[in-house]
């Protein structure tokens, strides 16, 4: 079993600005936390290797991607489905930018994105052609209310 990693408040505080922009220099996290820039390096690294910090990513609009559709569907599977099979199964859809397992219903909610209804329909049909997928629930989100980054208690 993997051991959890030891973070201090500092650790906190430097995680919790990296988080809302991952592009900020060490230099200007050393000045907002009054510590030195050597300081914020040694501990972003040891982070990273300690794989509490796994990568840093781009903010995209996805309207002006041309992706202006997004979709929450419920995945329900044939008996004996493992997360792993949901997760080969999905793994050819790059319209799905998140799936998880749940408790309840169904077994696995999905966010799709895509350019348009047909598009989303498309996606569903090839969902449903999927032999380890028995039916599908889907729901066009009308808007985001809230769509956060991990938060963390500083």
């Amino acid at each position: 079993m993997a051991t959890k990693p030891t973070l201090d408040d500092l650790d906190r505080k430097i995680l919790a600005i990296l988080r809302l922009d991952g592009r900020r220099s060490f230099a200007d996290v050393a000045r907002d936390l009054d510590i030195s820039i050597a300081t914020v390096k040694r501990r972003v690294d040891r982070l990273e290797a300690d794989g509490v910090v796994q990568g840093y990513a781009a903010v995209l609009d996805t309207a002006k991607l041309g992706l202006g559709f997004e979709a929450i569907v419920e995945v329900y599977c044939a008996e004996k489905t493992t997360p792993r099979d949901v997760l080969a199964t999905i793994s050819g859809l790059e319209e799905v930018i998140s799936a998880v397992t749940v408790s309840g219903e169904p077994d696995a909610v999905l966010r799709v994105q895509v350019t348009d209804v047909p598009h989303l329909e498309r996606v569903i049909e090839d969902l449903r052609r999927r032999p380890s997928i028995v039916r599908t629930r889907t729901m066009l989100v009308l808007s985001v209310l809230a769509d956060r980054p991990v938060a963390l208690r500083t």
